[in-house]
């Protein structure tokens, strides 16, 4: 298998769009109830979250291989 980068950003994100997704599922099933408000900030907030992952690590990782050269 190639190896690839890891993206924490990707992860951050995809955690809380699957937080959403157990949320709905539980809702759907019966065990809470989740009002459609409640994910609007879930999976905004996972987004901006995640984008401001990514600008952190690409800072971190740009500090690093302008040190390098």
């Amino acid at each position: 298998m190639l190896r690839h980068e890891f993206r924490p950003g990707k992860l951050v994100a995809g955690l809380f769009l699957i937080a959403a997704g157990v949320a709905f599922a539980g809702d759907a099933n019966g065990l809470w109830r989740t009002p459609w408000v409640a994910i609007v900030p879930l999976v905004g907030g996972g987004l901006c979250l995640g984008g401001a992952t990514t600008v952190v690590v690409r800072a971190i990782r740009g500090r690093r291989g302008a040190e390098t050269d």
